[in-house]
């Protein structure tokens, strides 16, 4: 089969690579009928996250049809129309049973690994480095999903791929960043990074009661499809002091919540923006915090800052005694995807939203490698690119 493979940073090739197989009886195969770039991919991309392997098959965001089953499977048959969860969970453990799925005990093999990196290990994911299990992603055009009864939702006949694709990651992580933020009736929500999972957060705060979404990017597509979505947008880039402009929109109190929806690879004008990047390319730090320093320092007291953007390591001058003397709540975490699948579903299903409105491009295999670079350098007006495996060329 055609996968796309990480080589290095900035090196990301199509390969022809061994088909997978069935290992556990509890495992499905899927054929990928359709599959995307998600902006944590970038991660990889530009090598920030630790123990990749050259070959190592990416992609974290897939679908696509059940074509065999193991043994022990019962919940699946062959020609079921599935969407996979990125993170894979056993379904039994201590974590699973209280619905915390991303932590799941049982499913990284890899776990001794987390462990030396964090003290404790989190669920296993699909195709994101070697210590969160070395499986095989969904940049391909078949993927081995382990734990088959317990992750993949079944998709109803008659849904277009598109408006379900999502479904995998980035719509249910910009729901469970909203939900974090335990949205009032009047609530304001400011939402850092008009990405894909920034556009689900604006879009999930509204629908769960939000009054007022402020969002906050550089790119004019973003903030387009943001407006579009409802919220009031800032570009951050022409604006003289973002915290100040917060307070103004929100009767100098500041937001109830803020979603950094950007995270690790954070850009920036200011000083400290302009520091991170000098001492992470230094590797002197590992992430670039500026925008987690803004929700700390923008929120109200007493507020909720969210965090669904990625962060791998170490950083460095973050604003805790703000966070302490202010009285905020800070909620972050891999998005606890079974618990969002089938809710989710429901709100596509009764058209609430049509998750589809994000997809800028549609690409083959073959044009991955070079809509990374795309993606990384946000030209073309790209907001979301989704790939169809078994296409040799798009049409226009």
């Amino acid at each position: 089969m055609k996968a796309v493979c990480w080589f290095g940073k900035h090196d990301m090739r199509v390969e022809n690579v061994p088909d997978p197989e069935i290992l556990n009886p509890r495992d499905c195969i899927v054929r990928v009928t359709r599959t995307a770039i998600c902006g944590s991919d970038l991660h990889l991309y530009n090598g920030f996250i630790p123990t990749m392997e050259q070959g190592d098959i990416v992609g974290h965001e897939f679908m696509g049809e059940v074509v065999e089953v193991g043994r022990e499977v019962k919940k699946l048959k062959k020609g079921d129309r599935v969407v996979v969860p990125f993170t894979i969970a056993c379904g039994s453990c201590f974590f699973c049973k209280k619905q915390l799925w991303s932590a799941c005990d049982n499913t990284n093999p890899n776990a001794q690994i987390m462990e030396g990196f964090y003290g404790q290990s989190g669920s296993g994911l699909f195709g994101y480095s070697h210590m969160m299990g070395g499986y095989a992603g969904g940049q391909a055009q078949f993927v081995r999903v382990p734990f088959a009864d317990v992750g993949p939702i079944k998709v109803p006949e008659g849904i277009d791929d598109e408006k379900v694709l999502f479904l995998s990651d980035v719509f249910p992580t910009g729901y469970m960043a909203a939900e974090n933020c335990d949205i009032q009736p009047g609530s304001t929500v400011a939402v850092w990074g008009c990405g894909p999972v920034g556009l689900f957060a604006i879009r999930s705060a509204f629908m769960l009661g939000a009054e007022q979404v402020i969002a906050i990017d550089r790119f004019p597509e973003r903030l387009h499809l943001a407006q579009e979505s409802g919220a009031e947008v800032l570009n951050y880039s022409e604006v003289p002091d973002l915290i100040d402009v917060l307070k103004e929109l929100t009767g100098g109190r500041g937001p109830d919540a803020c979603i950094d929806a950007v995270g690790m690879e954070a850009h920036g004008v200011s000083i400290d923006a302009i520091s991170d990047e000098i001492k992470q390319r230094l590797m002197l730090e590992t992430d670039r915090p500026m925008v987690l320093r803004q929700c700390i320092q923008a929120c109200r007291k007493g507020g909720v800052v969210s965090i669904p953007g990625v962060y791998g390591g170490f950083i460095d001058k973050v604003p805790f005694g703000a966070a302490f003397g202010k009285g905020l709540t800070m909620k972050m975490g891999q998005t606890h995807m079974h618990k969002y699948l089938q809710p989710l579903l429901d709100h596509v299903q009764k058209g609430d939203i049509d998750p589809s409105f994000i997809i800028s491009h549609r690409i083959t295999l073959n044009q991955v490698p070079d809509m990374y670079d795309t993606w990384l350098k946000k030209q073309d007006h790209v907001t979301k690119i989704v790939i169809d495996p078994w296409a040799d060329r798009i049409a226009a």
